[in-house]
């Protein structure tokens, strides 16, 4: 198949494409490469695919999905055979600072990616969600069959507005979407922005970490080769509608429509300061943490109830934490010449 994929020199989207490219598929990547964080590890990803022996079925477009007159024309080109939409404004403290990339990046950019879909005939699009549309939810494991009305930043609110974008788009031109409900991704290659990351550079630099809601936190943390099963899985399993949806009594994450919602995660909430501990296992570093209050936009726990995706597609994650953390430091000190 021919397949486009947004944010590809991101964490996720390069990560997919390798994958695609290696079974055989041509992807088309793009990514505007902003400098929301170090773009030499963008560079670096794009490089990393482009070595890799099956670079022939990789074509790269730096570009972005909010530059509608260039994706009209991308579409009209390629005739994409499916569309997987990664690329976003990423990171729910920055939704604080600015807003506006926000609603330009993944709000505007996804209605482009709807009208390409619509207009050339794609035949499944598979989108990331993410799992802050929880917001503040409590009941635990969060369900893609619970309400998700009250998201906590804006990050958030721009994922649930693609939920419902997606929606009326499979309800008014028959386009199958599947939204994936991100849980905290890490591993090699991952965003300098998060928590591995930012501890393992300052652990490692002797700096002390911060450490909000004094270490309370707990995070469903996902491998990204578990992250990128679910995703094909996804991709290969076309959204269709559900004829036993009942109006009266109405399944949020499936319709009449071809319209389907997952959680992609663990299933295996872990505190953070296990997680840190775990860490320090693996650099053989002990860090030096400063334990502060939540910060606004965050929330204290997430945990995935992946029971659907594991019953639609298989799916089912294989890499804890002791596994995952060690891979991303090995990767880490290897990356950086540590």
């Amino acid at each position: 198949m021919k397949i486009l994929v947004t944010g590809a020199a991101g964490f996720i989207g390069a990560a997919v494409s390798q994958y695609l490219i290696n079974r055989g598929d041509h992807v088309v990547g793009i990514d505007n490469i902003n400098d929301y964080y170090d773009v030499n590890l963008k560079h670096a990803r794009l490089a990393h695919i482009n070595t890799s022996d099956a670079a022939s079925h990789f074509t790269f477009i730096e570009m972005g999905v909010e530059e509608r007159d260039k994706m009209t024309a991308l579409f009209e080109e390629h005739k994409f055979d499916r569309v997987v939409h990664l690329a976003a404004q990423a990171g729910v403290r920055y939704s604080l600072e600015n807003p506006n990339a926000y609603v330009d990046s993944n709000i505007v950019g996804f209605v482009n990616i709807l009208e390409g879909c619509r207009h050339n005939s794609v035949g499944h699009l598979v989108y990331a969600s993410s799992s802050s549309v929880y917001g503040a939810n409590e009941t635990m494991p969060f369900s893609e069959q619970h309400n998700v009305d009250h998201q906590v930043s804006l990050y958030a609110a721009s994922k649930k507005a693609n939920e419902l974008m997606a929606h009326t788009y499979s309800h008014l031109y028959n386009l199958p979407t599947t939204g994936l409900r991100f849980f905290t991704v890490y591993g090699p290659w991952g965003r300098p922005d998060m928590a591995l990351f930012k501890f393992t550079k300052k652990i490692l630099e002797g700096d002390t970490i911060q450490v909000y809601n004094f270490g309370n936190h707990r995070r469903d943390f996902t491998y990204i080769d578990d992250i990128v099963e679910g995703v094909i899985k996804s991709l290969d399993n076309v959204a269709s509608p559900n004829e036993q949806w009942d109006g009266k009594q109405p399944d949020p994450s499936t319709s009449k429509a071809p319209y389907k919602v997952y959680n992609i995660g663990a299933q295996t909430p872990v505190h953070l300061l296990r997680f840190i501990e775990t860490l320090e296992e693996a650099l053989g570093v002990e860090a030096k943490k400063e334990l502060l209050p939540m910060q606004p936009g965050d929330v204290p726990d997430t945990y995935a109830d992946v029971s659907s995706l594991v019953a639609d597609t298989g799916y089912q994650p294989k890499t804890n934490i002791d596994k995952g953390v060690k891979a991303f430091v090995d990767w880490y000190r290897d990356f950086y010449n540590i």
